[in-house]
């Protein structure tokens, strides 16, 4: 059975565009594969604070230096997070635009489970190298207005190619995506694409 894990990172719940198309796509996948699926919800999601004990256990994985108790409690949930988010084989995020990128949930969770040692290392002779390989994700994308090629607002979009970076760079090999864009239109404006990566 296929484990997959769907980060869903808008507040507005039912009347977000992205966990809407989300939702649909979510049940055309269950009705044609055998999945199991685990939703974590980044709005009722406890993650640490980077700062302190966290931030400073962090530069202690990278330099490879002895932790201190206090280092090694406060990593100890990281890696709690990172292990849940590693234990899939497929991803689903729905993420919304905010300010022409993604939602401050979305990249705390995303600074909790990018560290050294856990989804990607580095090496003098290789430089850095994603851990998370093997992996596939699809991303659902909403947003306002239309961004895309041909619009002449393709640099306002910083959403997408922060997404596709992120992955690339932990080791996903496989993303597609979803657009759900003119959000904000009247329905027969509003345009639903498809990318495949």
């Amino acid at each position: 059975m296929k484990k997959i894990l769907y980060i869903e990172s808008s507040p507005r719940k039912n009347r977000s565009h992205s966990i809407n198309v989300t939702k649909k796509y979510l049940e055309k996948l269950k009705s044609s594969n055998e999945v199991d699926i685990k939703k974590i919800d980044l709005w009722d999601y406890e993650l640490p604070e980077f700062d302190g004990d966290l931030l400073n256990a962090k530069y202690t994985a990278i330099s490879g230096t002895e932790s201190t108790p206090e280092e090694d409690n406060a990593w100890a949930k990281v890696i709690d997070i990172f292990n849940e988010f590693q234990d899939a084989d497929q991803y689903i995020f729905s993420v919304p635009m905010w300010n022409f990128s993604i939602p401050y949930k979305l990249k705390h969770y995303i600074d909790i489970v990018t560290q050294p040692g856990l989804s990607w290392s580095y090496s003098q002779e290789n430089g850095y190298s994603g851990l998370m390989t093997g992996k596939e994700a699809t991303i659902i994308y909403a947003s306002g207005d239309g961004y895309g090629d041909g619009t002449g607002f393709e640099s306002y979009d910083f959403q997408k190619p922060y997404m596709n970076l992120w992955l690339t760079f932990i080791g996903f090999e496989k993303i597609e995506s979803l657009i759900a864009d003119r959000t904000l239109f009247e329905p027969e404006e509003s345009e639903l694409r498809a990318l495949k990566g």
